[in-house]
């Protein structure tokens, strides 16, 4: 069988997130749920479909950026609506500043892309509290926002105006956030205007969106709805005024506000609040623990060689060229993309399990040359990488990762933002087994090395 070069560029693609529900990307799905401590989209499917069908439920997840997080949640989706169910799953990064963010735009969001998806299904509801807020913010705004009906999205000014002559609630709220996000002042503006009705919002969002978009689904057959909500794990750790980091004000001070969404939701997460000292007001917030994705592991808790999550990342390679191929079949191609199977092999480990990071290494090496890809031209891309992790590190932090390496474990808020938001080191579990260990490009560095030397002669 041949390569076909530019399926295997494009699926190598570090930014390409696969869609699961597509019967072409599933063929480069690889489950590696057995070396990620269980099965853990399968609980949050399993918590809304067997658990709590009729009665709401909110989930967190959470996990490294870049170690798989939306290929798994398009996956629940595709899952979930196999079942029944109609399900929402958006990115949160395209409505938000993921640097500034607040409770009212999350709430915002989530009525901009439910309406949108509902009206789709041509069903009609009357959110006549929304249209109210929409003319308020119409009347607060309008030397600052285009109200005029524009050819492709319908003017504020004329809220009960859309393409086909009707309210449109999504196309509302997107001209508003769109302005919004690009900016500043007038965000801040809006929020004086909407902070005040964050309870006015919440109610308006269950009682005209979402409980009676749920019973018109029930009744044309659905399951119930459900909402996803991706990147949220991407806001940035600047303080709010009030001094708190924006991870924790949103999930902690405000998170009763959030979990009272009216139907079964999903929120992704900053990985640091799993460090937070607030982790235990997070659970009694939304009544349940955060759900980590970890890494794949490419070495057991000592040291040795884990097979299974090698064999796994081996074959998440070789899909990539080879989709239609048994797995099985799949090692007889292998010399059509590397120059030998220990290429293959130092690629899989060098990742560290981390899945965007194998996938970058593997697409930098095909920008140098075509398969079959060699051993020089990947320690090049090696080298090159190492170099740019290691501009950031001070020599106060190398005694960190060597810290990190010899007892596998890391504590405390200010360590993991140093750490671990940088991919530094990464989290894995394994059976029951939960250990953190240095990104391993980083151990093969001279600093790292010179560091351990220090650390045995003393």
């Amino acid at each position: 069988m041949e390569l076909n070069l530019q399926k295997f560029y494009t699926a190598c693609n570090p930014s390409y997130t696969l869609a699961v529900a597509n019967q072409e990307d599933r063929q480069y799905y690889i489950d590696f749920s057995s070396v990620r401590g269980g099965t853990i989209v399968e609980q949050l499917e399993r918590t809304i479909s067997r658990l709590s069908p009729d009665v709401p439920t909110c989930q967190l997840f959470t996990g490294h950026i870049g170690s798989g997080k939306s290929t798994e949640l398009l996956r629940l989706q595709a899952q979930l609506q196999e079942q029944g169910f109609h399900v929402v799953y958006f990115e949160s990064s395209k409505d938000l500043d993921m640097a500034d963010v607040d409770i009212t735009d999350i709430l915002l969001s989530v009525a901009r892309q439910v309406s949108e998806s509902i009206e789709k299904m041509k069903i009609k509801l009357q959110p006549t509290g929304f249209k109210a807020l929409l003319k308020g913010v119409a009347d607060v705004f309008q030397t600052q926002i285009d109200l005029k009906a524009g050819a492709s999205v319908p003017g504020l000014g004329e809220v009960n105006a859309s393409t086909d002559g009707e309210f449109s609630l999504s196309l509302g709220i997107g001209k508003i956030t769109a302005k919004a996000k690009d900016a500043p002042n007038l965000r801040s503006e809006l929020r004086q205007y909407l902070e005040p009705r964050t309870n006015v919002i919440l109610d308006a969002l269950n009682k005209e969106l979402l409980e009676p978009a749920n019973q018109e689904l029930k009744r044309q057959g659905k399951q119930g709805l459900v909402v996803i909500i991706d990147n949220l794990d991407r806001i940035h750790l600047c303080a709010k005024p009030t001094g708190r980091l924006q991870p924790e004000y949103l999930f902690v001070d405000r998170g009763e506000q959030l979990a009272r969404l009216n139907c079964h939701v999903v929120y992704t997460i900053p990985l640091v609040l799993i460090f937070s000292n607030d982790l235990g007001q997070l659970s009694n917030r939304f009544g349940v623990d955060p759900k980590v994705l970890p890494m794949v592991p490419v070495q057991l808790h000592d040291g040795s060689e884990c097979g299974e999550g090698v064999e796994l990342l081996r074959q998440m390679v070789l899909a990539r060229a080879f989709p239609t191929v048994e797995a099985s079949g799949r090692y007889a191609l292998a010399g059509k993309i590397f120059d030998s199977g220990e290429t293959l092999d130092r690629l899989c480990r060098v990742s560290g399990g981390h899945v965007r990071n194998l996938l970058q290494l593997l697409y930098s090496c095909l920008q140098k040359q075509d398969p079959p890809v060699s051993r020089e031209t990947l320690e090049n891309v090696i080298v090159q990488r190492r170099h740019q992790l290691t501009l950031a590190i001070e020599p106060d932090e190398w005694n960190l990762l060597r810290q990190v390496s010899a007892t596998k474990t890391v504590s405390g808020e200010t360590k993991y933002q140093i750490l671990l938001r940088s991919l530094w080191v990464f989290e894995y579990r394994y059976g029951e087994d939960y250990w953190f260990d240095v990104n391993p490009i980083l151990a093969d560095a001279k600093e790292f090395r010179e560091t351990e030397n220090v650390a045995q002669q003393l």
